[in-house]
């Protein structure tokens, strides 16, 4: 499927995936520390591990010079990960936690500041609002998803430049036959 989000979480949309990479933003590099922090059988650490490395969200490198064994750490395709694991906390934080009981809190290390939001933003630095964006097909799309979107964008265009489309819902509230999935019936008079 010709799709970022789901070629993304097809490498890191596994649970486990995701806890192994936050421990690895959080300073966690050895595998004896991933397991004792994480509480995760070590066939399965030693699987996700192994994907990371051969995806190239982590390097395996040497300990040091007296130890035996590797150290794992985060490469720059991984590195690029925290705004996604960031975003994650905070969505977590607001709706599964609430206010006042978040369970890991991120500052500023120079000013101290929390990280509260995480807001998508232009090339100019201006936070965008997604009612007011569209999507267009890229360079790396299908012939007939491209289509799909043109389709789309026509609509949308159509909608911007005041014209009114067919409505899912009549103006007075009630629900239209095309779209209830059953015949309307007769009223019944009164007498």
């Amino acid at each position: 499927m010709p799709c970022s989000v789901a070629q993304a979480l097809n490498l890191v949309g596994d649970w486990w995936t995701l806890l192994v990479i936050r421990e690895a933003f959080l300073g966690v590099r050895r595998f004896a520390d991933f397991h004792d922090h994480l509480g995760i059988a070590r066939n399965i650490l030693a699987d996700r591990l192994r994907k990371l490395v051969a995806n190239e969200i982590l390097s395996r490198e040497p300990k040091g010079s007296d130890d035996r064994g590797y150290e794992y750490r985060l490469t720059e395709k991984g590195r690029d990960l925290w705004p996604v694991l960031t975003a994650l906390r905070l969505w977590g934080d607001r709706w599964i936690y609430g206010p006042g009981k978040e369970p890991l809190i991120v500052r500023d290390r120079d000013r101290g500041a929390v990280l509260t939001q995480l807001l998508p933003a232009d090339a100019d630095g201006h936070p965008l609002d997604p009612k007011h964006l569209v999507a267009i097909a890229g360079p790396g799309t299908s012939l007939e998803v491209a289509a799909r979107y043109r389709r789309r964008v026509r609509s949308v265009n159509a909608d911007s430049a005041g014209n009114k489309r067919h409505s899912a819902r009549p103006a007075h509230g009630g629900e239209s036959r095309r779209h209830s999935g059953r015949r309307a019936r007769p009223r019944a008079r009164r007498r």
